[in-house]
């Protein structure tokens, strides 16, 4: 809880800057992007390690990815625009960061819903196919960063290249003797 912990400091010392609300706004997406790669880490970890305890803490991560990503959006829909649904909308569907940012959030739903144990035994199979969305998740929310950032691309970049590794470190390679013969 230290990323809310230290915004709620932040208000209360009235250390947010001259822009509270972006200030505000970019910490819950930073963290989003911090929760990712954490989640992402968790299977990794499991197998350089062969420690179980990574897969444990993945459901929570997960979690609090769909926690910080809504207030993320919460501060842009309350503090940046008001509720006021019709400027809203017309960022969605004409600036591109909003519209994969917000893909992004949408696609984290069925993945907070479907995080219990029971909705595990219920699903089966398909849990397992519902929960690789975060790898498009991840990815949009890189995308929604780096196309947020117009000036400073160092930061953004770093989260994207550190992404792509965690979802390369995914990839199972087979080892085949080819037969060239």
């Amino acid at each position: 809880m230290w990323p809310l912990t230290a915004i709620s400091l932040d208000i209360y010392y009235n250390e947010l800057g001259a822009e509270p609300v972006k200030k505000i706004m970019n910490h819950f997406g930073e963290w989003t992007l911090i929760f990712i790669c954490l989640t992402l880490s968790m299977s990794p970890l499991k197998r350089f390690t062969k420690l179980s305890i990574w897969i444990k803490l993945r459901r929570m991560l997960g979690l609090f990815v769909f926690f910080y990503a809504s207030i993320h959006l919460l501060a842009y829909i309350g503090l940046d625009y008001r509720f006021d649904w019709q400027p809203i909308l017309n960022d969605v569907l004409k600036k591109k960061y909003i519209f994969i940012g917000f893909s992004a959030w949408l696609l984290l739903i069925p993945l907070s819903i479907t995080s219990s144990q029971k909705m595990m035994k219920i699903l089966k199979n398909k849990w397992k196919i519902l929960h690789k969305l975060i790898y498009v998740i991840a990815v949009f929310g890189s995308l929604h960063y780096i196309w947020l950032s117009k000036t400073i691309f160092f930061k953004p970049l770093i989260y994207s290249i550190i992404i792509v590794v965690l979802l390369a470190l995914r990839i199972k390679i087979k080892n085949k003797d080819i037969n060239y013969g």
